[in-house]
C-alpha cells in the first residue's frame, strides 16, 4: 500500500470508525492498515442496504456482488408476496447481512438464519438489535447447512451467498491472510457445498418455492445444472452489475 492509499483509507477510519475525530486513531489501527487487513475490519462494518452491519467476529466481508443480487430478490419479493406473509432461509448466513435486508424490507416477513459458527450466530443477534429489527421474525439456527433443522421445516426462499471459489484459485492477501478460508474455498472445482445445498434444497423448500445461490464465474453454469438435475422445475442463470455470471435462481 503506497502513502496516497493508506491517507484515504486512515480518513475512512476516521470517518467511519470515529465519526470524524483523528485523536481517536489509535497506533493498532494503522498498524492493521499498514498490514494489509481489510479496511472493514478495522473499522468494524459495512454498510448494506442501508443497514449497519458489524463483523466483529470477522465474517465474510459483504461484497458488492452480494448487496446488488440482495436488491434484486427484494424487488422480486415484493412483486411475488406484496403484503403477504412468507418465510426465507438465509444459509451460510455469515453476518447474516441477506436475511437482514429481507426482514426490514418485509414486516410480514420470517426470516432463518442458518450459520456454521457459533461466534458468527452470535454476531447475527448484535446486527439484529443494532440495526432495530423485530426479533420475533428471526430465528437463528447453528447448523451445517441443513443438518441443524426440525424435521419438515420448508421455506418459501432460500437465499444463500455459500463458499463457491475453486481451491486452486489464487486471491490477494488481504482476502486470504484475514477472511475466513472455510468461507471461501469449496474443492478442485468450488462446487462442493453448491452441490450439497442443491442435493438437500428439494427437501426443504415449499412447492413453488425458489432458491438464489451466489456462484463464480466459472462454476456458475455447472451450479444452474446442479439444481436442475437435482429437482428445479427450471434455472437462470444472471449476470451482476459486472456483467460477469454470478447468480442462480432456481424454481421449484
Amino acid at each position: 500500500m503506497n502513502s496516497d492509499e493508506f491517507e484515504k483509507d486512515l480518513q475512512m477510519v476516521v470517518r467511519d470508525k470515529y465519526e470524524g475525530d483523528a485523536s481517536l486513531v489509535t497506533e493498532e489501527d494503522r498498524a492493521r492498515l499498514a498490514a494489509g487487513e481489510p479496511l472493514a475490519y478495522i473499522i468494524g462494518w459495512v454498510p448494506f442496504l442501508g443497514l449497519k452491519i458489524y463483523l466483529d467476529t470477522h465474517p465474510l466481508i459483504p461484497r458488492p456482488e452480494t448487496e446488488w443480487w440482495t436488491e434484486l430478490l427484494i424487488i422480486h419479493l415484493r412483486e411475488r408476496f406484496d403484503s403477504r406473509p412468507f418465510t426465507l432461509f438465509d444459509l451460510c448466513a455469515g453476518s447474516g447481512a441477506i436475511g437482514l435486508a429481507v426482514l426490514v424490507a418485509f414486516p410480514n416477513a420470517r426470516v432463518y438464519f442458518g450459520e456454521l459458527i457459533p461466534e458468527h450466530c452470535a454476531l447475527i443477534q448484535k446486527n439484529i438489535e443494532a440495526n432495530g429489527l423485530d426479533q420475533t421474525r428471526a430465528a437463528i439456527i447453528q447448523s451445517d447447512l441443513f443438518d441443524a433443522l426440525p424435521a419438515g421445516t420448508h421455506f418459501d426462499i432460500i437465499a444463500t451467498n455459500p463458499p463457491y471459489i475453486p481451491d486452486t484459485r489464487t486471491l490477494e492477501l488481504s482476502v486470504t491472510d484475514f477472511e475466513p478460508t472455510e468461507a471461501l474455498y469449496a474443492g478442485a472445482d468450488g462446487l462442493t457445498i453448491l452441490s450439497r445445498i442443491a442435493h438437500q434444497a428439494i427437501k426443504h423448500i415449499t412447492p413453488g418455492g425458489e432458491v438464489w445461490v451466489e456462484c463464480d464465474i466459472t462454476n456458475a453454469e455447472a451450479a444452474g445444472e446442479l439444481f436442475g438435475r437435482t429437482g428445479a422445475s427450471r434455472t437462470e442463470l444472471r449476470n451482476d452489475l459486472y456483467d460477469r455470471p454470478r447468480l442462480v435462481v432456481a424454481y421449484f
